[in-house]
């Protein structure tokens, strides 16, 4: 698959306006990105103007610290489907699993997945706060609701995805279950190390610099 197929092309800031999902919208149509990522506002907005294109539109719950309530997440993850969301981001309740909560988040990841009628739903474990012990345990449960990737990072934490956490994912990860690496991905040889390393999707805000430094390798 082509590279730009690979990205979610991402505005999650907290100051993003219309013109800047319209400006995201428009550069997914240039470039050929498959998914545009937005807040759960502009949902609707993001798919009226994608309306006759086959990109995806996908939004978060639970975002970015992951600590609301599973009732919180749920409704904003039907909230969303409503809108027209073709592809749900939620981010686990990384305290709980410092817990050991483990049934809680299974039970948390299985509540929005029956929610979302068979949409994407991509599993965000925000590696920089996790052990090693911690990020398996988590793919575990991953492999066992059936979701469909694993996303390393919310972008909003210490640092974002690893080549030795995507790795590590691949490595413990069942036949079904994708890697999005997501976080700090600035460049095209962060996505050639990322993609060697076992992703198959990458979340970035910086699309349209790495299909430039793509298409200038190319000349």
């Amino acid at each position: 698959m082509s590279i730009n197929k690979m990205i979610d092309h991402t505005n999650l800031t907290a100051y993003a306006t219309e013109e800047d999902i319209k400006k995201l919208c428009e550069e997914a149509k240039q470039y050929g990105f498959s998914v545009v990522c937005v807040p759960l506002c502009y949902v609707e907005y993001a798919k009226e103007l994608l309306k006759k294109t086959s990109v995806q539109v996908c939004t978060v719950v639970g975002f970015p610290l992951g600590n609301t309530t599973s009732a919180v997440k749920e409704f904003e993850a039907i909230c969303a489907v409503e809108l027209g969301a073709d592809e749900i981001d939620m981010v686990i309740n990384i305290g709980a699993l410092k817990d050991k909560k483990y049934e809680y988040i299974k039970r948390e990841i299985e509540e929005i997945r029956d929610s979302i009628g068979g949409r994407v739903l991509k599993v965000i474990i925000e590696e920089c706060y996790l052990t090693e012990e911690e990020i398996i345990k988590m793919i575990e449960i991953c492999n066992e609701t059936f979701v469909n990737y694993v996303k390393t990072s919310t972008g909003y934490g210490t640092y974002g995805a690893t080549t030795e956490t995507v790795s590590l994912i691949k490595q413990k990860s069942g036949d079904l279950l994708e890697i999005k690496a997501s976080g700090g991905i600035k460049s095209i040889s962060q996505v050639y190390d990322l993609l060697e390393s076992g992703a198959t999707r990458i979340g970035t805000s910086s699309g349209v610099k790495i299909m430039e430094e793509l298409n200038n390798e190319n000349i």
